[in-house]
């Protein structure tokens, strides 16, 4: 156990607080280690009935994953030691999404790439009115992971293709509305939540959450699907591009102002992801491809250069390698999808 990760039981429940409030919780390696620990200590625990993950303090539930560490990973050891954070950050991905027991995660906050990998497993999924939920991975030359590809792609019409492209924040509301949470509560009853998870028949989890639900507000996203599900139809990404440039509206302007901010090899990366995704039917086979694409995205320039861009020096002002969509050949498409080596392919806990 790491002070960064808080493991404790509550009557019947088994909760997990990440506890790293000076980076909005983002997730390091004994962290990952640390979660997989506690999941699999309760797994064959007859007292523990469930398990809560939540965050024990400041803002966010859960902004990513160490994106400092895989970067210097990037750069001085060849993503070698990066490599094997997605390794291990993915079997944590699949232990929850097959998890025997109900996993209640309460994205209460910024929920972001890593924080997305470990709420969206779960059978119940709240949000509030403090949710802010993205996969912003396309303006720092990596991809949706986390498993990213199962979820995005399962969403209604080409909403997931929108939010993997351009990284859109969803609030609460939207969350609720495309499915990406389950419950919506005010933050005011999230401890009376947690307090009747602990103690209440687990197979009243859901009506107990519903109980204490309110109304969402309206959502922006779902006032805006006909027009995502009219540009982003395509699944080539200079399709799409050619679709928003003929909209002269102030949503398709700042879409496609957005879009040009992004690596291109990431968003066409991440189109390919999320079809291939969607004919799956194993989760396993799933994160196996998101692995593959790990292990070569965090060797190829962007990402370094995207981090460096975004996060380090906050120019904004990304030098993308190839520059274009049009440089982004299918062949080196094909390159970052190919099976690995049968010794280094991913494997589930």
């Amino acid at each position: 156990m790491t002070g960064d990760i808080l493991v404790r039981v509550e009557g019947h429940a088994g909760f997990i607080s990440l506890n790293r409030p000076s980076a909005l919780h983002a997730l390091t390696l004994p962290m990952v280690h640390a979660m997989t620990q506690a999941l699999l200590a309760w797994r064959d625990d007859d007292a523990v009935k469930c398990v809560v993950i939540d965050h024990a303090e400041g803002r966010g539930f859960c902004a990513g994953g160490d994106i400092a560490f895989l970067r210097d990973s990037a750069i001085n050891d060849g993503g070698q030691s990066g490599r094997k954070f997605f390794h291990d950050e993915y079997q944590l991905n699949h232990l929850l999404f097959t998890y025997p027991k109900p996993v209640v995660a309460f994205m209460d906050g910024i929920t972001m790439g890593g924080g997305v990998g470990i709420s969206q497993p779960a059978r119940f999924r709240v949000a509030t009115e403090n949710t802010k939920f993205a996969m912003p991975e396309t303006g720092i030359g990596l991809f949706p992971d986390v498993g990213g590809g199962w979820y995005l792609s399962r969403l209604e019409g080409r909403v997931g293709e929108f939010l993997a492209l351009t990284g859109s924040r969803v609030a609460g509301p939207g969350c609720l509305a495309l499915g990406l949470a389950t419950h919506y509560l005010p933050s005011s009853a999230l401890a009376d939540a947690k307090a009747r998870i602990a103690s209440e028949d687990v197979d009243r989890i859901d009506g107990l959450l519903g109980t204490l639900s309110e109304t969402p507000p309206p959502s922006k996203v779902v006032d805006t699907l006909f027009q995502i599900n009219r540009h982003f139809a395509s699944g080539k990404f200079e399709d799409i591009l050619a679709s928003i440039e003929g909209d002269e509206s102030e949503w398709a302007m700042r879409e496609l102002a957005t879009l040009r901010t992004k690596s291109p090899q990431t968003c066409k990366v991440a189109l390919r992801q999320l079809a291939e995704s969607a004919a799956l039917t194993d989760f396993a086979d799933n994160m196996a491809m998101e692995y593959r694409i790990a292990s070569r995205v965090i060797a190829r320039p962007d990402f370094a250069e995207g981090v460096r861009a975004v996060i380090i020096d906050k120019d904004n002002a990304p030098q993308w390698n190839p520059a274009t969509p049009e440089g982004v050949t299918d062949d080196l498409i094909d390159a970052i999808f190919a099976p690995l080596p049968a010794h280094e392919e991913w494997k589930p806990l």
